[in-house]
């Protein structure tokens, strides 16, 4: 059955197999199966708008659908047999809808092509993944949030080219990545806004002389509205492109958190601390804690730009319309598309476990001098002195205390006075990490009850979404 039907797909035109080399390089069943459910779905819809149309028989569309769900059925209960002798999904469904309704199977195939078939089904795949994926992101965010409520109050210090540059608190931190998130999420809906038109019907390039109805069929799919350009609706794979492209922006955000994560276990820093649950040990040193869960969601960046790499050059040189070369848009997205996945749950789970250690944290957020622009602000709102002017004499103090080796906070008053003599007793209330922390109220800023506000203000909002959803 499987060599006829291989036969079959090229009609009369060829008298001979092809070698078994270029039917290896041509099949792509191991890969497009995992479009079943979406390539039964989209011939449902196309048989049903053909005996709509008067193209079939309403006998024949009811038991084609009914085949179809009997095949459904099968492959999800693992008992389907996939051929890689026919090719592809397409062609393995529609043998086994020949086998159990007969010869009504073959007009299913009436007014279309299988250009517009796997460009249908594929962009219903990445419609199903895109929403799996915000479902993800939304659960990434609210475990952000959660801590970040959790730890509003909680000091640490802020880096800018990795050095203690000022005090900030753990729930901000944790909040900038809500926010990455957010956009993330945006990337994802303006990607399945686009996307969401129906290629059906475009048939192999031009469109078919048959009386069908595309509105019909991509109302049915769930689509805005049929492609408008057949040569278009076969040959753009831009859905598959922007997708990856928000994947990779996601995977980057999440692998600048696992960098951080590694750097904060590691005892050299100490900062928090991962549970068994997310962490592994060694072969051979039995005191270590390896970070592999947060190492392994860095290193799947890699393989999600690296889909989106490939794609491209995939894509540069076709003319239109479809060419074979497309058959290679699906492996690389779909094993990206997971690996994001995969990395966002690793990433939601370690967020719930990790034990920020508030202690050291408190105290290597008042190192390097840390509070110094509080001292500066201080010299501007209450001595009047230009910034410059502040930020200058600020630098001689801690030029001072550094030569000291004392903090800031514990220079005598009298050497600040030996640089600056109208600074008062008053500049050491400025000094604390938790006075800096609180001071910084701006609309934004690390304030923990502006973090309390954006945290909660997310949780309602997440919230919201899920109950509407």
């Amino acid at each position: 059955m499987a060599k006829d039907m291989s036969n079959k797909m090229w009609g009369g035109r060829f008298s001979e197999r092809p070698d078994a080399i270029m039917e290896e390089i041509n099949v792509s069943i191991d890969v497009d199966r995992h479009l079943y459910a979406q390539d039964i779905a989209a011939s449902k819809a196309h048989a049903a708008m053909l005996a709509a149309q008067g193209i079939i028989a309403a006998k024949d569309a009811k038991n084609i659908a009914k085949g179809l769900d009997t095949i459904l059925s099968e492959i999800v209960a693992g008992s389907f047999d996939f051929k890689r002798a026919l090719e592809d999904i397409h062609m393995n469904v529609e043998s086994r809808l020949s086998e159990l309704i007969g010869p009504a199977a073959g007009r299913l195939h009436t007014a279309r092509s299988r250009n517009d078939q796997v460009a249908t089904d594929f962009r219903l795949f990445v419609r199903d993944t895109i929403d799996g994926i915000d479902a993800a992101l939304a659960g990434y965010q609210h475990a952000l949030a959660e801590r970040a409520l959790q730890h509003a109050d909680t000091v640490m210090p802020g880096f800018t080219h990795l050095q203690t540059a000022q005090p900030v608190t753990f729930g901000h931190h944790l909040m900038a990545y809500v926010e990455m998130a957010a956009r993330d999420r945006g990337r994802f809906r303006d990607a399945r806004k686009r996307l969401n038109e129906s290629p059906l019907g475009a048939a192999a390039l031009a469109g078919t002389s048959f009386p069908i109805d595309r509105d019909a069929t991509a109302k049915a799919l769930g689509f805005e509205r049929p492609m408008a350009n057949s040569l278009d609706a076969v040959s753009d794979r831009d859905f598959v492109l922007e997708t990856l492209a928000a994947a990779s922006i996601a995977a980057v955000h999440l692998s600048r958190f696992a960098e951080e994560i590694v750097l904060w276990t590691s005892p050299l820093v100490g900062m928090v601390r991962l549970s068994d649950k997310f962490t592994t040990g060694s072969s051979i040193m039995p005191q270590k804690r390896n970070p592999d869960a947060a190492e392994l969601a860095r290193a799947k960046t890699g393989r999600v730009i690296g889909a989106l790499t490939g794609l491209l050059i995939v894509m540069k040189g076709l003319p239109l319309a479809y060419q074979k070369d497309m058959q290679e848009d699906k492996q690389g997205a779909m094993e990206a598309f997971a690996a994001l996945s995969l990395a966002i749950r690793a990433m939601s789970g370690m967020v719930s476990d990790l034990v920020p250690d508030e202690a050291r944290m408190k105290a290597a957020a008042g190192e390097g001098y840390a509070t110094a622009t509080d001292l500066a602000d201080w010299l501007v709102r209450e001595l009047k002195m230009p910034f410059r002017d502040a930020h200058h004499v600020t630098g001689r103090i801690v030029a001072a205390a550094s030569t000291q080796n004392l903090p800031l906070h514990e220079l005598p008053l009298a050497e600040m006075q030996a640089i600056e003599p109208r600074i008062t007793q008053q500049a050491l209330s400025v000094l604390s990490v938790e006075s800096s922390v609180k001071s910084r109220v701006s609309y934004g800023g690390t304030a923990p009850k502006n973090v309390r506000a954006q945290a909660k203000a997310w949780l309602k909002r997440l919230e919201k979404e899920q109950n509407s959803g």
